[in-house]
Parts: C-alpha cells; structure tokens; sequence
C-alpha cells in the first residue's frame, strides 16, 4: 500500500528529481509532486512524495525528518488527508 508525505521547509530551487533522488535512498518512490503558486509558477516550499509503502515511508521519516537538504532543515511527516474547503462565494453573503 502506497503511502503520501508531506516535505516541508524545501529551498525554492528544488526539483522534483532532487527529491526522487534523495528518498529512492530509502525505498521506492511512487511519485513527487512540488506544490507550485498557480499564478507565478513558483515553489510554495513543500512537496508531496508517494512511496510504495508504509515501511519505507517510516524509514524515510526516521531518516530524512529535520535533516539538512541543499541547506535548509527539511519536515518530513505523513501527509494528513485534505480538508474540504470553504466555497468563498458563500462567505460573502
């Protein structure tokens, strides 16, 4: 069972493949996604990381949480599920 994680902290000029890279270190990576502002196209300064399962992601966790990556001291936790927004249309009634 595959399992999501958040990374946190990440220098803005990380790429997809330097996370692959770093984490294939500790199992199978599934899929790394950078969560990019929607209007510059600019890291927000985290990523989520599939791996291909919940050990790997644990030892990644154990390994990789509060460590440094290409200077900055990087969060590594599960990933929580997302939360269902707000509608902001109806906010402003």
């Amino acid at each position: 069972m595959e399992k999501k994680l958040f990374v946190g902290n990440l220098p803005y000029e990380a790429t997809e493949d330097n996370l692959k890279e770093a984490f294939s270190a500790h199992g199978t990576v599934e899929s790394v996604r950078i969560i990019t502002d929607k209007f510059s196209g600019r890291s927000k300064g985290f990523a989520f990381i599939e791996m291909s399962s919940e050990d790997e992601a644990q030892a990644c966790i154990d390994k990789l949480n509060n460590s440094d990556f290409s200077g900055r001291s990087i969060i590594v936790n599960e990933a929580r599920p997302m939360e269902p927004r707000n509608n902001r249309d109806n906010n402003r009634r």
